[in-house]
């Protein structure tokens, strides 16, 4: 195994470098958020040896006794550090840690000659409240688990990406849990338990009071095994409900507002195409890392194939920096509505296989309702290509690595 450069949010920070930004990098735990703020200060020594870079984390051994510290002692602790005459280079691990830290930030913010960057492992980091505080003054670099490239980098199996793709979509691509995986699954699942309640205990009750830990894993099952369903707050109740598990509407809300929070699920809202406005209800939900579909579900749960590619296609989406909507059209369903970085927008549909004619039917009847010519695409897991009437199809693991054929 070797170590993976995060090149796209490698290259972020370099652009960011010197800005007068606060830059604010976030991702659910463990997704390598640390390691690229490691990476980022190594460039910083390569370029200039002489640099100073001044790193805090709480959560290690050797900051513990700043833990206790309120924001203005942190901010002096810092302050006694920097250099005159020179950019010095800030660095604080899960600021969301230390208390009123929306204070520190600010008080960084305003000192002459820093160049400050945080990581969180929380949307609270930049919610309305802090927002508010920091609006044009944050730049947020969201970071994921590894991307289907970066698993086939980091395994060293780009020889074999198909059998590598069966595998991704099983383990996920937390780092640590790909380089467990490669020794024993069942280590990999483990440690990604552990990744869930770190998550729950750190990011989530500490922010949250969760009464009831059993129905709150209820809701987290449901939406893990619906990936790629649109749901609401009441249905998901009524679900549970019937089923023995009582919740209410507006606690099932709650619970699913800090999964969100807690960048375990992404929440995806609909689109209408044609009426060109955004709708308020049946969102979907994509989880954060597919691996830990397995390690809190278990491996006896039937895999929706569909859904699970769906779930992997969003995230990439995500990181190539797209808007994503689900689009209404008339009464028929787009996966996906994409508006690029360029602010280009095209429509994606994605399926499995579509070697039936009756399922490519189906996956290319939403597009004829589209009043417009933009591009769209159509991506399987089929070695099949070509076009469809104006519908590019593309192998989903070509789309992934950025291969045309």
């Amino acid at each position: 195994m070797q170590q993976i450069i995060r090149k796209t949010e490698l290259n972020k920070l370099t652009v960011l470098k010197d800005k007068n930004l606060i830059k604010v990098v976030t991702g659910v735990r463990r997704a390598g958020k640390s390691t690229l703020l490691l990476q980022f200060q190594e460039l910083l020594k390569v370029e200039n040896p002489n640099v100073t870079l001044i790193s805090i984390n709480i959560d290690l051994p050797e900051f513990r006794f700043l833990a206790e510290k309120n924001w203005k002692e942190i901010y002096d602790y810092i302050k006694n550090r920097l250099r005159d005459n020179v950019i010095n280079y800030v660095f604080i691990d899960e600021v969301q840690n230390i208390s009123e830290f929306e204070k520190l930030l600010e008080g960084l913010f305003v000192t002459p000659n820093v160049d400050l960057y945080v990581t969180g492992s929380n949307a609270y980091l930049l919610s309305s409240e802090l927002a508010t505080l920091l609006t044009g003054r944050a730049f947020e670099i969201n970071i994921l688990p590894f991307s289907f490239a970066e698993y086939l980098e980091f395994t060293g199996k780009a020889s074999n990406p198909d059998r590598a793709f069966t595998e991704y979509m099983r383990r996920g691509g937390f780092p640590e849990a790909v380089g467990l995986a490669e020794s024993s699954e069942s280590f990999a699942y483990e440690y990604l338990k552990t990744v869930f309640q770190s998550i729950y205990e750190n990011d989530i009750q500490k922010r949250h009071t969760i009464y009831y830990e059993t129905s709150y894993n209820e809701v987290v099952n449901f939406l893990i095994d619906n990936i790629g369903s649109s749901v609401s707050a009441g249905n998901i109740a009524k679900i549970l409900t019937a089923n023995g598990k009582k919740i209410d509407n507006k606690t099932v809300s709650k619970y699913i507002d800090t999964l969100v929070e807690s960048y375990l699920f992404y929440q995806v809202t609909r689109y209408d195409i044609k009426g060109k406005q955004h709708l308020a209800t049946q969102e979907k939900y994509y989880l954060v890392d597919l691996g830990l579909r397995y390690a809190l579900l278990g491996k006896e749960f039937a895999a929706d194939t569909g859904h699970l590619l769906e779930n992997i296609i969003y995230l990439e989406l995500q990181r190539r920096n797209s808007q994503v909507w689900i689009g209404k059209a008339d009464n028929i369903e787009v996966d996906f509505v994409v508006r690029d970085k360029n602010g280009y927008t095209k429509y994606i549909q994605v399926a499995y296989t579509v070697k039936d004619p009756k399922t490519l039917e189906r996956e290319l009847a939403p597009f004829a309702k589209i009043p417009d010519f933009n591009e769209r695409l159509l991506i399987t897991m089929d070695y099949d290509t070509g076009s469809h009437n104006g519908v590019k199809q593309m192998n989903a693991i070509d789309w992934l690595l950025n291969v045309e054929k």
